[in-house]
């Protein structure tokens, strides 16, 4: 029985060493970026438990609660100059989005909404709507993504994406659950949020993204001339403590103004540069993102150069995690300069829209406008769901812009045409502003 059992095992070691190996299975392409833990950088999604999944579907459900205390108590409790924060001494909501991310062999789809605050205030910094028939700005009021797709499964993917998408421009999210702050610095809160066209993202790696973008144009639902924007992201992560960040752009974003080019760049760093995982000062990390561009073109007094029309700023910020990331602290802030005021968000003067202007803050060619920020950010974050956060916000501006003690709102309410001229009456800015900001911010 032995002496079989031995031939057996002979007969079967001489037909493997016969045959020949069988060919290894082609290993899968990485992931993108899943190399490492990037929840600590700012914009990204954070937590790694997604407990709305359900087979093919991620859900994600989003509120952000939020109360300001402006320090000038503009009687109409209106706050200006922010994509952020609108009202003053008021408990509101910014933010109510529920969505998620569909994936189904290779089929991808996303939706999230956006009700209370952004739903009016996002459509009203669009100017493209003044366009054309059929209302924008109510199509799209309570959506802030959506968009469909298709993965391809070459090199480490490539996804093609059409819909509404965030821009990436500016380095903070457009939900400020994500952030490091509440109150992004210039270069962030007056740059696009959204764009609505089509995009294709290019993994030649797991830690680079190449993405082109064909888009109705700046931040806008429509196009404001014939021709679209174009642009790109590159995002490069060759580590899990540096990500690098390149937004480019170009198109023809002037209402009305046709031979009017926009140029954009937008490029930001952040650095990762301590990490003591459950340790009392558990986590440190800074970031800088520097702007430039401008506007050339036009005929008549609508022409301009990039010598007399032209943005450039910077932000940066140093974040701090203790007590095993349970609590937060984040300084910072940033600088612009833009004369013709182009990206200048327009103060809510007696209803004045991006579309309607006012005469009360021109942006004509040439129009001088220069303005710096600094913010202090305390989070304490119990559960990688909520955030409770608490913010010290100082802006200055070199003309009067921020909401005074008597408000922007005409006495009896917004009279005439949107931002237009009420006799007898004028806002009051002012070149300062001083907040408190506390918020609770929860995501699943």
């Amino acid at each position: 029985l032995i002496d079989a059992r031995i031939a057996k095992r002979a007969a079967e070691a001489a037909a493997a060493a016969a045959t020949p190996p069988a060919e290894p299975a082609s290993a899968k392409p990485a992931d993108p970026f899943a190399f490492a833990d990037f929840s600590w950088a700012p914009g990204n999604y954070g937590s790694s438990d997604r407990p709305l999944s359900f087979g093919p579907f991620t859900g994600e459900l989003r509120m952000d609660t939020v109360y300001h205390y402006e320090f000038s108590h503009p009687s109409d409790n209106t706050i200006s100059g922010s994509s952020e924060v609108f009202r003053s001494n008021e408990v509101q909501v910014t933010q109510i989005g529920f969505g998620g991310d569909f994936l189904y062999k290779n089929v991808q789809a996303r939706l999230m909404t956006q009700f209370g605050m952004y739903s009016q205030t996002t459509p009203r910094n669009d100017a493209s709507p003044a366009i054309g028939q059929w209302n924008l700005a109510d199509a799209y009021r309570y959506i802030s993504e959506a968009y469909g797709g298709y993965h391809l499964n070459v090199l480490n993917g490539i996804n093609i994406q059409a819909g509404i998408f965030m821009s990436y421009v500016g380095l903070w999210s457009y939900y400020n659950f994500d952030n490091w702050t509440y109150q992004p610095s210039y270069v962030s809160s007056n740059t696009p949020w959204f764009f609505n066209g089509a995009r294709v993202q290019i993994f030649p790696s797991d830690k680079l993204k190449i993405e082109p973008w064909l888009v109705n144009g700046w931040q806008s639902y429509g196009k404001f001339n014939q021709a679209p924007g174009v642009g790109m992201q590159i995002l490069w992560k060759p580590a899990g403590y540096i990500t690098i960040l390149g937004n480019q752009y170009f198109g023809t974003d002037a209402l009305g103004v046709p031979d009017r080019k926009r140029m954009h760049t937008d490029d930001s760093i952040m650095v990762k540069y301590y990490e003591d995982k459950g340790g009392v000062f558990s986590k440190a990390a800074a970031s800088f993102t520097a702007d430039a561009g401008c506007e050339i073109g036009g005929d008549g007094a609508a022409q301009v150069s990039c010598d007399s029309q032209f943005f450039l700023g910077f932000m940066a910020y140093q974040r701090f995690w203790f007590a095993a990331d349970e609590l937060g602290l984040t300084l910072g802030g940033g600088a612009i300069t833009n004369p013709g005021r182009y990206l200048v968000l327009l103060p809510p003067v007696n209803g004045a829209t991006a579309a309607s202007g006012t005469p009360y803050f021109t942006e004509n060619p040439g129009d001088k406008y220069g303005a710096w920020d600094m913010q202090i950010t305390g989070d304490y974050m119990p559960s990688q769901f909520l955030t409770f956060r608490l913010e010290y916000n100082h802006r200055a501006a070199s003309t009067p812009y921020f909401a005074g003690p008597n408000g922007m709102t005409p006495p009896g309410g917004n009279q005439g045409s949107a931002g237009s001229m009420v006799e007898g009456w004028n806002p009051d800015l002012v070149n300062t502003e001083d907040r408190l900001t506390a918020a609770m911010m929860v995501k699943f």
